[in-house]
């Protein structure tokens, strides 16, 4: 148990209990110390134990067991042991390029001033889409916009092998292209295979470090 988990734990139970002790004993909320005492437990406390419990959960989402944890979504976590290295998926995840971790929301949050806030609204999103509606098949579910390679340059730019790297400087054109976002990381003839769900019937997975 975490220790914000620990705390939020305590201070609903205190809250619990204090509000028990105004139900209680009324007549507390008599004097003027006693009104503040009672906005206190009846206001303040319920807004912190909210606003950590949120938070906490805020955090928790960027996990990848917390991604996973919907059923349409297992099929992309079987992706990251595929046992091939065109995938790019299984490539990050299984080289730790990625936090095992975190690895769903290194890639997809935006690195942006606000992209872990909107990362996780999206997280918030989908848990609503998966309880409340008809969510779509895996093969179906689609990113909200066209992957910027800005969240890959977070990581590769400046990297030897993204520098350096033979395919890269074959044509003079391509790492200028790539850096302005304008010839997607994903696009045909470059890492395309991300983590393809529908052909996971028809290859084999890794199972090292498990």
């Amino acid at each position: 148990m975490t220790m914000p988990l620990a705390l939020l734990r305590l201070l609903i139970l205190t809250s619990v209990i204090l509000i028990g002790a105004l139900i209680w004993r009324p007549g507390i909320t008599v004097s003027r110390g006693g009104k503040i005492l009672a906005f206190l437990i009846l206001f303040c406390l319920p807004v912190l134990c909210l606003t950590m419990g949120f938070s906490n959960e805020l955090e928790r989402s960027k996990s990848t067991e917390f991604c996973l944890s919907c059923h349409i979504m297992e099929p992309y976590g079987k992706s990251l042991h595929v046992d091939d290295p065109s995938y790019l998926a299984a490539a990050h995840f299984q080289n730790h390029r990625v936090p095992a971790g975190e690895a769903c929301y290194t890639c997809h949050t935006n690195y942006t001033m606000f992209g872990t806030f909107k990362a996780k609204m999206h997280g918030l999103r989908h848990v609503y889409v998966y309880y409340f509606t008809t969510p779509p098949s895996p093969e179906k579910i689609k990113l909200y916009e066209p992957y910027n390679n800005r969240e890959c340059l977070h990581c590769h730019e400046s990297a030897r092998s993204f520098e350096q790297g033979a395919v890269h400087n074959a044509d003079p054109d391509l790492l200028p292209a790539v850096k302005s976002n304008q010839r997607s990381c994903i696009s045909s003839g470059c890492h395309e295979v991300v983590h393809n769900v529908a052909t996971l019937g028809n290859v084999k997975f890794w199972n090292g470090g498990q």
